[in-house]
């Protein structure tokens, strides 16, 4: 992941101002574009939607150095129409809606079509705080 959103951006400053936060899951988001991301704005317009699609448990292995990564595959359910072209990832607050807290545009763009099934393999999402 490469960046954090406003949001998480203002929830670390406030961790810093003894202020409470309250521990969160992380969920993958996959996006067909980056509108509202950095902002945590406008992002339910250009997330992946319909045809059996549903967010993702990161499963994030314990930090070392600043870093973490999934410990194990992230398998999305296989999809039932088009869910176009899949340009971004997000972790999210939720399961559903929620806060954006880091995005990343994608290595590779991935098209999903109806039969698909897109899955992140193993230590292959990278969250790195620098």
């Amino acid at each position: 992941m490469a960046e954090f959103s406003d949001y998480m951006e203002n929830s670390i400053i406030s961790l810093m101002r003894n202020t409470a936060f309250t521990q969160i899951p992380a969920y993958v988001a996959l996006f067909t574009a980056d509108t509202g991301l950095e902002a945590d704005t406008g992002w339910t317009a250009t997330e992946v939607s319909g045809g059996s699609y549903a967010r993702q448990l990161a499963g994030l292995s314990a930090p070392s150095g600043g870093a973490s990564s999934n410990g194990a595959d992230i398998t999305f359910p296989t999809a039932t129409g088009d869910w176009g072209t899949v340009t971004h990832v997000a972790l999210m607050d939720a399961a559903t809606a929620g806060h954006v807290l880091m995005w990343s545009a994608l290595d590779a763009s991935k098209t999903v079509n109806n039969g698909d099934t897109f899955k992140i393999n193993a230590t292959e999402l990278d969250v790195t705080v620098a």
